[in-house]
């Protein structure tokens, strides 16, 4: 099981675990198999990722873009890591972040 980002979801993944919203409303029950339709209303109600079958963790992060470097990526990670030196990266949320900006300063060609 993985978490995925809705951007990153396909029709015909099956959910691994209910999609419930802020209020704890269940949208979604385990065992869905999501169509373009949930995929909306997923969107709609602002969830941001969902737990997919299937799938582990490292599969679940978002592959780097076919320009980009993953040498340059390293690079630009820990040139990052000063800025998270009170912040750790040891929370998944903070190591996607300093991922992305990695990718980022990659991109726009700032390092």
């Amino acid at each position: 099981m993985g978490m995925v980002a809705v951007d990153n979801l396909e029709v015909g993944m099956v959910l691994a675990s209910p999609v419930q919203d802020r209020n704890g409303r269940m949208l979604l029950g385990d065992g869905a198999e999501l169509t373009q339709k949930h995929l909306v209303v997923l969107r709609t109600w602002g969830i941001t990722e969902v737990d997919i079958a299937g799938i582990d963790q490292a599969e679940a992060v978002s592959p780097l873009p076919d320009e980009v470097d993953p040498d340059a990526v390293m690079a630009a990670e820990q040139s990052l890591l000063p800025l998270f030196k009170h912040a750790g990266t040891d929370h998944p949320a903070l190591k996607e972040l300093l991922r992305l900006a990695a990718i980022r300063k990659v991109q726009h060609g700032l390092c």
